[in-house]
């Protein structure tokens, strides 16, 4: 990867275990950031099953296999850059927070979706 390091999408409570994180969702993420020009902070990328029960994390969260990451923005400027080039670089699923973009390309879930948390 050109802008990440494999550490950056560690659950907190299992140090190396981005490396579950899928090929296809990384390789896509390197894209947008290339598209973006800006740095993109991962608040969240992999998720043991543990540490996304102890957050509260859906069930059957995406980050869990390792297909989703949630971004750093907190202006709505950077949101726009940051998801026009995610959606460029193939992301289609979306959820908005005021602190965070989560986004993934979980194959199990529905396309073309945007939400609000």
């Amino acid at each position: 990867m050109l802008h990440f390091e494999l550490s950056e999408f560690d659950s907190p409570d299992d140090p190396g275990s981005g490396k579950y994180m899928q090929e296809t969702t990384l390789r896509m993420l390197d894209d947008a950031r290339s598209l973006a020009g800006i740095p993109f902070r991962i608040n969240s990328g992999f998720r043991s099953k543990s540490h996304n029960a102890y957050i509260g994390g859906s069930k059957y969260s995406s980050h869990c296999y390792g297909y989703a990451v949630d971004i750093h923005c907190t202006d709505s400027r950077s949101r726009s850059v940051i998801i026009d080039s995610l959606r460029t670089a193939g992301f289609n699923r979306f959820g908005i927070g005021e602190t965070f973009i989560h986004v993934d390309n979980d194959p199990e879930k529905d396309d073309n979706v945007i939400w609000l948390y």
